[in-house]
């Protein structure tokens, strides 16, 4: 012992130097402290955390936080032009009967028949119904003698209550024979050049050779708009107004269609629709998508479900190939001929091309979105697991020869808490590796999947299907607020996942010195 050490084995006091039984003793690390160690010391590993840290909290916090839905919608108002009458210029004769009076088809292809026959008269069902030419495009016609019906190439519309039958007789009769006054029902009505019918200085009605039909069933015309349409296409103009019933004036513009002889009227009016492609605002901080969600917050939503569905998918399959690497490398023999033959045939697969044939399977047997995202995740994690699989088999290969191996055996534990209890432990770090870094290429392939319409599907969000809404040029370069936060979010996932998983390979290699 030392001259400087009494007894007690402890320094005189004053001089420096500790003891072996000091309480001031040299730290030893274990071998995760080791590791922590050494992937702290890795900036790029500490970047990759911190951006899959920001990314978690973004999407599942984010999301529980955000005041909107994923699927919540928002309108505007917007004034549109829409589709609001078709008008064609008539070129056959029309048919306007008498009160409770029909004549049908049959009756006009006998009346034509018979016209052109040089006769004035035809028989049907025991009636006999005859005809006089008034002009040349003007036929009365009568039933065993009763005013029955008139064939005219001008219409009558009525303007207010519905006119008779006589005032509508005897106004086709006058316009076509340029008269500007007639007498129906001890009445006397005028007719100006505008073909529009009057009594006591009011009009009642117009003739027209102008058909309106409404674009939508259940349409009804304010009084004045067939006349205004008639107006409008005789002073070749392109827009006009009609007052409505409550007295608002309303704008239409109308335009020529030659291929089909005929004039489309739209209405100039506000309508309550999706706020689609909302700029960024204080309400919206990234804007809104085509169907007027909230984009910020479906980027919270997608990133949750991207997420959720790359660790899945991970997890699936990890599970298959640590089971099956681990009882191919143990075993060996037989039964490692037979796995890795399965996994030879499992790399054979196209994968790409089944997965775009089991994505349109389940489009035309259209499942549940919800249940599309299971299924997307089974077969991911289903056609993934041979590379883990051999990963594991190599690694249980080398060390199934190793002394505690022997040591296990001669102890007598089983098979399997050889194999799962002191085998695949030893597997763990490189199984981290690869699954982190695996993760980010499982984010990629259901990315891609969605944007091709083959993975989740609306109304819930993933960046794939987020940035598939670019679907065509225009929306690209005008909205860059739809897809490139979306592609921002991917690639600092893609990329953190990377980083740390370069990091935790440096980190469990010893042979590291950083």
């Amino acid at each position: 012992m030392s001259d400087n050490m009494n007894l007690s084995g402890r320094k005189p006091e004053g001089e420096e130097g500790f003891s072996l039984n000091d309480d001031r003793r040299v730290r030893v690390l274990s071998p995760g402290a080791l590791v922590a160690k050494r992937f702290f010391r890795n900036r790029l590993a500490v970047l990759g955390m911190i951006m899959l840290i920001v990314m978690f909290v973004f999407s599942f916090i984010g999301g529980l936080v955000s005041p909107y839905g994923q699927d919540e919608q928002f309108y505007t108002y917007e004034y549109m032009d829409k589709d609001y009458a078709g008008v064609v210029q008539n070129d056959e004769l029309r048919y306007t009967t008498a009160e409770g009076k029909e004549f049908g088809s049959l009756l006009q292809a006998k009346l034509m028949l018979a016209r052109n026959k040089g006769e004035t008269s035809f028989v049907e069902k025991d009636v006999t119904y005859e005809f006089v030419a008034e002009g040349e495009e003007f036929l009365s016609i009568t039933a065993d003698g009763e005013p029955f019906a008139v064939a005219s190439k001008d219409i009558v519309t009525s303007v207010g209550d519905e006119l008779s039958f006589d005032v509508k007789f005897g106004a086709l009769k006058a316009c076509e024979l340029g008269e500007t006054s007639f007498e129906a029902e001890d009445a006397e009505y005028t007719m100006d050049e505008e073909g529009n019918i009057l009594k006591d200085s009011e009009i009642v009605g117009f003739v027209s050779r102008f058909v309106v039909q409404p674009a939508k069933n259940g349409t009804v015309f304010p009084e004045d708009f067939k006349e205004a349409v008639a107006l409008a296409i005789e002073e070749d103009a392109s827009e006009f107004t009609c007052a409505a019933e409550d007295g608002t004036e309303n704008t239409y513009k109308i335009s020529y269609k030659p291929d089909t002889n005929s004039w489309l009227v739209k209405q100039h009016e506000e309508t309550y629709v999706y706020d689609r492609y909302s700029k960024p605002s204080k309400t919206h901080w990234l804007g809104t998508d085509t169907n007027g969600m909230d984009m910020l917050t479906r980027l919270m939503y997608g990133g949750r479900v991207s997420l959720i569905i790359g660790f899945i998918v991970v997890i699936i399959e990890t599970l298959i190939g640590v089971i099956l690497g681990g009882i191919s490398g143990y075993f060996g023999g037989w039964i490692d001929n037979l796995i890795m033959r399965i996994v030879d045939v499992f790399y054979c697969i196209p994968s790409t091309p089944l997965i775009i044939i089991l994505g349109a399977a389940m489009d035309a047997m259209q499942i549940d979105p919800q249940i599309r995202m299971l299924y997307l995740m089974l077969i991911l994690g289903f056609l993934g697991w041979p590379s883990i699989a051999r990963l594991v088999r190599g690694q249980i290969l080398s060390l199934r020869e190793q002394e505690f191996m022997t040591a296990t055996e001669a102890c007598g534990i089983s098979v399997p808490r050889r194999i799962f209890k002191h085998l695949i432990p030893n597997v763990i770090p490189q199984l981290i590796v690869t699954c982190t870094m695996s993760l980010g290429s499982t984010i990629i392939m259901e990315a891609t999947l969605s944007f091709l319409g083959l993975g989740v599907k609306f109304p819930f969000a993933s960046w794939g299907n987020i940035i598939n809404d670019v679907n065509n040029a225009y929306v690209m370069t005008h909205y860059w607020f739809i897809w490139i936060p979306a592609g921002v979010c991917l690639l600092i996932t893609v990329l953190g996942f990377n980083f740390v998983g370069d990091g935790l390979r440096d980190a469990f290699d010893p042979r590291m010195k950083r």
